[in-house]
């Protein structure tokens, strides 16, 4: 059966009118009430049971199979951002300051559309529970899943994310690592004001500061194997309060990332050591803090090579493809795969001209088309998946 003739032009035509209608109406992480309600007004006009309020607003739905006690579970998230939307879309948000700038709105209306097929199939090898997931881009969205119990009887987990660097109809499915670790940190600085005509009675907070950015972003080229993708970045730094003050204090905020669980490490206890030296050097005071985020995301052999298959029945071996490069984000669907097996793939979005606008920028758009392959994956792995499962 062919892509057009699973996903026919109704259930084609149900997935965009709701993406456009997520995307009109974003709501922020933990605020999903209103994509909740669509979300289960869809899913009880399918003849689906469901949970709603799982984790704050997740909704988790179960299609049963032949095998009740086998579980196959699709994930989609629900969350906006807090971005000012620029793209000029007919169907543009209608919330000032929030946007569905990460393709949500197109991954909670693929698994809609998956729902949609699977409900008419009579004979699934294992019951599907469909997962529509909060607060994704919190980090946290996941972990409140798992302690709700949306994984009870899961034997494999399936997921994908949205991406520009393909075309629509491809469907990039990688061994291994797929996302990056991604932690926070802050760095407090305590140093001694005074008159900026006088900096030798001061300790300059700012110049600590500036040596500590300048001595942490090179970590990463100076102690980590090349062969091993890590990223370091300071995204704020507040001191001072006039031109003519030296400033006593000072904040440093960042962001590190890797695709390698000692190397995460390392990059903790390297970002601690730096700054702590670069402190007393100079004789200022430091207090450091790093926030654990995502783990790194790694999909589990065997099953990316089912995920392979159900891609190519999904849209053709042609339209099957890994991906080439590492992806530095995060993506709280790693927690997942710590407790069950399962993959995570990319969808092809990219719409010409546009190439340049990546996910959380203002005029990020994903070309529709992507809704049917998605769909069409999820229908064709929650049917392979359930057969393998049962011959375990």
């Amino acid at each position: 059966m062919s892509i057009a003739e699973l996903v026919n032009a109704d259930v084609f035509a149900d997935m965009v009118a709701m993406r456009r209608d997520l995307h009109r109406h974003p709501e922020l992480s933990w605020q999903e009430e209103r994509t909740a309600g669509k979300i289960c007004a869809r899913l009880e006009a399918l003849g689906i049971p469901f949970r709603r309020g799982v984790a704050g607003f997740g909704v988790v739905a179960d299609i049963p199979g032949r095998n009740r006690g086998r579980v196959i579970a699709l994930r989609a998230d629900m969350d906006a951002l807090p971005v000012k939307e620029e793209t000029e879309l007919p169907f543009s948000s209608s919330v000032d300051g929030v946007m569905h700038a990460c393709g949500h709105d197109g991954h909670t209306s693929m698994l809609l559309g998956a729902a949609a097929l699977l409900a008419q199939d009579d004979d699934l090898p294992a019951t599907v529970r469909l997962i529509f997931q909060p607060a994704e881009e919190t980090g946290r969205g996941a972990r409140a899943m798992i302690e709700a119990h949306a994984l009870d009887d899961v034997a494999m987990i399936f997921g994908g994310h949205l991406d520009r660097h393909y075309a629509p109809g491809m469907i990039a499915v990688t061994d291994g690592v797929v996302n990056a670790s991604s932690d926070k940190f802050s760095i407090e600085i305590t140093g001694q004001g005074g008159h900026a005509a006088r900096p030798h009675e001061s300790v300059d907070a700012v110049v600590v500061g500036s040596l500590m950015v300048m001595a942490i972003q090179t970590i990463v080229s100076r102690e980590v194997n090349p062969s091993h993708p890590s990223v370091i970045s300071v995204g704020r730094f507040d001191a001072g309060t006039a031109s003519n003050v030296i400033a006593g204090g000072a904040r440093l905020e960042g962001s590190i990332r890797a695709q390698d669980a000692r190397v995460r490490e390392h990059l903790h206890t390297a970002v601690r050591r730096v700054a702590e030296s670069v402190a007393k050097l100079h004789g200022a005071a430091v207090h450091v803090d790093i926030d654990f985020g995502t783990p790194v995301l790694t999909n589990h052999p065997e099953v990316t090579e089912l995920a392979r298959r159900a891609a190519r029945q999904a849209v053709g071996d042609e339209h099957v493809c890994a991906m080439t490069t590492a992806n530095m984000g995060g993506e709280d669907f790693s927690y997942y795969l710590e407790e069950v097996p399962g993959c995570y793939v990319r969808f092809g979005g990219q719409i010409p001209g546009k190439e340049n606008f990546p996910a959380h920028s203002s005029k990020f758009d994903f070309d529709e088309a992507a809704l049917r392959a998605g769909a069409a994956y999820y229908y064709h792995i929650a049917k392979a998946a359930g057969e393998e499962a049962n011959a375990k």
